[in-house]
């Protein structure tokens, strides 16, 4: 089947990969953009699986102050280049971290941290990594990790952060 600019277009649209990754994900889902999402979405955990253990030695500190200026969080996000660190697609993803710090109040980066803590609360409430996206229910923290560094191609972890509130 002939994959056309449109369905390249469109299916770029819907998940910000590259052009080509998009006309091979379209070629073998015999353009069904739904099919070549999913191709997309598995090529990009094996990529994410590959890249984790790399070092990330450069990166970027992102911080969110919530409207009264009552609540705030810093987070330390890191990634292997700098090139990628001034990323606008770098800095949105820290950003965004630092909104669901401020809004959902993890105590852990990820699982390890809170079995370290013999720490009994579900991980679902309390391991970032583990905590539904305030932004898009559907995913986990994790996921939206997993997609940027599909995306930017380097391996990005979250290596701390921190949340204030007044009077706590």
């Amino acid at each position: 089947m002939q994959v056309t600019a449109a369905q390249v277009k469109a299916l770029r649209e819907r998940t910000s990969a590259g052009v080509m990754d998009c006309k091979q994900a379209l070629s073998k889902a015999n353009g069904d953009i739904d099919k070549a999402e999913e191709i997309l979405k598995s090529t990009g955990l094996a990529a994410a699986a590959k890249k984790s253990g790399r070092a990330t030695r450069e990166g970027l500190i992102a911080s969110y102050i919530h409207s009264g200026n009552k609540i705030g969080a810093l987070i330390e996000v890191a990634c292997e280049t700098d090139f990628v660190a001034r990323t606008d697609e770098m800095k949105q993803l820290a950003h965004d971290l630092a909104m669901q710090i401020a809004a959902m109040e993890p105590t852990y980066v990820n699982s390890e941290e809170q079995q370290d803590a013999s720490d009994e609360r579900p991980p679902s409430e309390v391991v970032l990594l583990e905590q539904t996206f305030i932004k898009d229910p559907g995913k986990k923290i994790q996921d939206i990790i997993n997609e940027a560094v599909a995306k930017l191609g380097e391996n990005i972890r979250v290596n701390r952060f921190v949340r204030f509130a007044l009077g706590e």
